[in-house]
């Protein structure tokens, strides 16, 4: 294996620690030794990147004492135990308790390191899945783009991480401008795919031969490009505009899905972009190809129901057109945030972004009302403005939230200039910003 990889022997044993060790050093691993589970404890940490082996038997803390205080530090980590013929009951307790594995003496060394290589990935794994949910939960990467702290937007980035671990297919569905496929990118980003390629297609407006000339591709002689369904070998192919596929198209496919092994040799990440509101996925693609493709499936929200989201994502793009245009980010009065949150969004995040760049032109100009805008492009769709599921407190929860960001983006996190200019005294500011999850150090 190409990663470094890491064990924790601990036996009161010397002879035998040495033997181990030496015999996964022949493996890659780098060991480290203790004579008792409590000096193995005091160095043993949840970022312990590595497997623990231990002898079953042992003065003072035991090995099934240990295996309980290391779940206590983190469960993940796998613990392999050596035990007696006699021991074998107390192993398979252990093996309740969440033990990774046991081994019974005399063991064969070959099978004791084909067990800490398993073991090893197993952990490699975790660890990268849990540094992948503090991405997320930190928005670092590109799921920062994924901007929202709404219970819908909290949940799809964990859907997003679940199932970008599997191997399944993927439906994404969603309405128009909701981020479907910002999405799909997210789920190859942060899959095990995420090293291999990313192919991507749109299905609209094509016919069907050159459909099938793209993704299936024509006779080696006749072009030398490889058909999509061949460069995604391994990675992912996304394709956008399914419910665009004609029934031949979609039978084609489905025989590829069908002849692939499992897990499938192409991961497909299905994009529906045009079905009509009261039709749903099954209704546009075969039912045969619809279960297929639908082993995981991915419904975004609309803008509208994500509440304060709608503030929040309307200050970061104000700010990034403020700073791309270089003029200062508008003030948002509390008419124009009521305005933003009962505004019905049917073109969702791609229709607030360009609200928010023609609202910062405006500002510069200092011409014209934000509220104008949201209500011309309202009217040019034909949706009406609506209040339901916002209630007052949360009106003013989300103004307050916003207004106290852009006093610190302006003051550059001074508070004593915000603590003036809003004239709240310092405790209150301090608890507002602590309720809203806002640190003066982002600003600074």
């Amino acid at each position: 294996m190409s990663r470094a990889m890491h064990v924790a022997i601990v036996d009161d044993e010397q002879d035998m620690r040495q033997s181990i060790s030496q015999w996964l050093a022949l493996s890659g691993f780098t060991a480290e030794t203790y004579a008792d589970g409590a000096e193995a404890v005091a160095a043993i940490d949840s970022d312990f990147p590595g497997v623990v082996i231990t002898d079953i038997r042992m003065p003072g803390l035991d090995g099934m004492g240990l295996l309980k205080r290391l779940n206590a530090i983190d469960a993940t980590i796998p613990v392999i135990l050596i035990t007696g013929h006699g021991d074998v009951p107390m192993a398979v307790e252990a093996m309740r308790l969440g033990a990774f594995d046991f081994l019974e003496k005399p063991f064969d060394p070959e099978k004791m390191m084909a067990l800490a290589d398993r073991a090893a990935k197993a952990r490699a794994q975790a660890m990268e899945s849990r540094a992948l949910r503090t991405e997320l939960a930190d928005g670092a990467t590109m799921m920062r783009r994924l901007i929202g702290e709404s219970g819908q937007m909290q949940r799809l980035r964990e859907d997003i991480l679940d199932i970008g671990q599997a191997d399944g297919h993927v439906l994404i569905d969603g309405e128009t401008g909701t981020g479907k496929t910002l999405v799909a990118h997210a789920l190859h980003a942060v899959g095990s795919r995420s090293a291999r390629k990313l192919v991507s297609l749109n299905c609209a407006g094509l016919d069907d031969a050159t459909l099938n000339a793209r993704l299936f591709g024509p006779a080696p002689a006749e072009s030398a490009e490889r058909p999509l369904a061949d460069a995604a070998r391994g990675g992912t192919l996304v394709l956008e505009d399914i419910e665009a596929l004609s029934e031949p198209v979609q039978a084609r496919l489905l025989a590829f899905i069908d002849a692939q092994g499992t897990p499938p040799d192409t991961r497909i990440i299905a994009v529906c972009n045009g079905h009509k509101r009261d039709q749903t996925l099954e209704d546009v693609l075969r039912p045969d190809l619809f279960f297929r493709l639908g082993a995981h499936q991915v419904v975004l929200p609309p803008l509208r129901a994500r509440g304060e989201d709608i503030l929040a994502l309307f200050n970061e793009y104000m700010g990034q057109f403020a700073e791309e245009y270089g003029c200062a980010v508008p003030v948002l009065s509390m008419p124009d945030a009521a305005q933003l949150l009962q505004a019905p969004w049917p073109g969702n995040v791609r229709q607030l972004v360009t609200i928010a760049e023609r609202s910062v032109l405006q500002s510069r100009r200092e011409d014209g009302a934000l509220m104008s805008l949201v209500m011309a492009d309202n009217e040019a769709s034909g949706e009406a403005m609506t209040t339901e599921g916002k209630p007052l407190k949360e009106h003013v929860e989300a103004f307050e939230r916003i207004l106290i960001d852009n006093t610190m983006r302006r003051h550059k996190g001074s508070i004593a200039a915000v603590m003036e200019e809003l004239r709240l005294p310092r405790r209150t500011l301090n608890e507002k910003m602590a309720k809203y999850g806002l640190t003066r150090s982002d600003y600074v």
